[in-house]
């Protein structure tokens, strides 16, 4: 008997880690959104902790902080991952001000400064598998429409004042059309689309009753939002330290009306080119792009007025050399002469077939799928057979996309 029951309990065991094992393996998977992971859809709730119930109701404002079985996998999930909510805590004295004081300008809820933790880890230069850039991770066709500009000198999806401004217009559109804020944030994650058809299905307007009707993703998406809010705010109790930050919390802002390097103002400020393009990241090539009619916004960190001066001396002695073009986004780096004639693009019409999908037909005409949205003014991804799109064939000429997107 003695026998049997060792056995059965090496067994007991063995499997117990197997699980334990895998459930590791489905933490560490990660979507689309990058930084969420991957849980048990229909987890195992045995460990109902009351007290990370009455800490989420203390911290409770506008936002419902519900407390269930899959936000307890992702509290577990966050609390674990020591490092990286400290990196998060660190990032937050120079991040959170920003967010905040967007979401305010359009009495949008504060919590929803915590979405870029589990959007990007508050880094303004990720991009998911789809392309979503910047702390909150927008889509291109999104962004241009919440009015960020994309170029071959800025991407202002990563520019953490730009995308704050334009991701609280978004929140505020989509709790007017979904009136909850916990569909709001299902929203931007999987769009107003889905989560409206997933009310319909559940006849219901309470997230948890339509969750089971949504991507995957987006099931998972809100209760990572409330577990990063919860550790957040608790990460003392689960001995989360907050890790300096690389960013000075003290900054000044100047206008640029001229085209200026950040390696010059860097030289004019005595300080480090690396740290003066990590507080503005949306200059893809390190350029200020400023004119009189568009002014660029630079974030300095705090000097002396003896630097200023240099940067005053600079900002109306300097004259860069640099090609002024403004082209796509989507032909960075690609030859972009000014010509002094001009060609009526050559355009031509593509008719969907069944099976075929943006991709599938950008790669055959040798364009981007940003263009053809553009181009179409798609909105979004979905197209049918028979729908025609238009073509411009930018070997004709590449202006009329930009034309387009200003």
């Amino acid at each position: 008997m003695k026998i049997i029951v060792c056995f059965v309990s090496a067994c007991f065991l063995a499997l117990t880690g197997f699980s334990a094992a895998a459930q590791q393996q489905q933490k560490l998977a990660l979507t689309d959104t990058t930084y969420v992971p991957v849980v048990d859809e229909t987890p195992t709730f045995y460990n109902h902790n009351y007290i990370y119930k009455a800490r989420l109701d203390s911290i409770q404002k506008m936002v419902p902080l519900s407390y269930n079985e899959y936000v307890q996998k992702y509290i577990d999930v966050y609390a674990g991952r020591k490092d990286m909510m400290g990196k998060m805590l660190g990032l937050s004295g120079y991040y959170f001000p920003i967010f905040e004081k967007a979401l305010k300008s359009y009495n949008i809820p504060e919590e929803i400064k915590y979405l870029p933790i589990i959007e990007s880890s508050m880094n303004p230069h990720a991009v998911s598998r789809v392309g979503a850039t910047g702390l909150w991770q927008f889509m291109f066709a999104t962004a241009k429409g919440y009015g960020l500009n994309m170029d071959n000198f800025v991407d202002e999806r990563k520019d953490p004042i730009q995308a704050s401004y334009a991701a609280a217009a978004y929140f505020r559109d989509a709790y007017e059309e979904l009136g909850d804020w916990l569909l709001a944030i299902a929203a931007y994650n999987c769009g107003m689309g889905n989560v409206n058809r997933a009310i319909a299905k559940a006849d219901s307007r309470d997230f948890w009753e339509i969750r089971r009707f949504l991507p995957t993703e987006t099931r998972n998406y809100v209760p990572a939002f409330i577990a990063a809010v919860y550790v957040m705010n608790y990460s003392g109790d689960h001995q989360i330290k907050a890790q300096k930050s690389v960013f000075l919390k003290n900054t000044d802002t100047i206008q640029v009306n001229r085209f200026v390097s950040l390696a010059s103002l860097a030289e004019a400020l005595d300080t480090d080119l690396d740290e003066l393009s990590m507080l503005n990241p949306s200059y893809k090539k390190k350029i200020v792009n400023g004119t009189e009619l568009d002014p660029k916004r630079v974030i300095l960190p705090k000097v002396t007025l003896a630097s200023f001066a240099r940067v005053y001396q600079l900002l109306n002695e300097e004259v860069l050399e640099v090609d002024k073009h403004i082209v796509l986004a989507s032909n960075d780096g690609k030859s972009t002469r000014k010509s002094k004639t001009v060609n009526k693009p050559a355009v031509s019409y593509h008719k969907v077939t069944s099976g075929q999908n943006l991709s599938t037909i950008a790669n055959k005409y040798n364009v981007e799928v940003q263009d053809l949205k553009v181009w179409n003014n798609l909105k979004g991804s979905a197209i049918v057979p028979g729908q025609r799109l238009k073509i411009y064939h930018k070997s004709e000429n590449k202006r009329i996309t930009n034309a387009m997107r200003s």
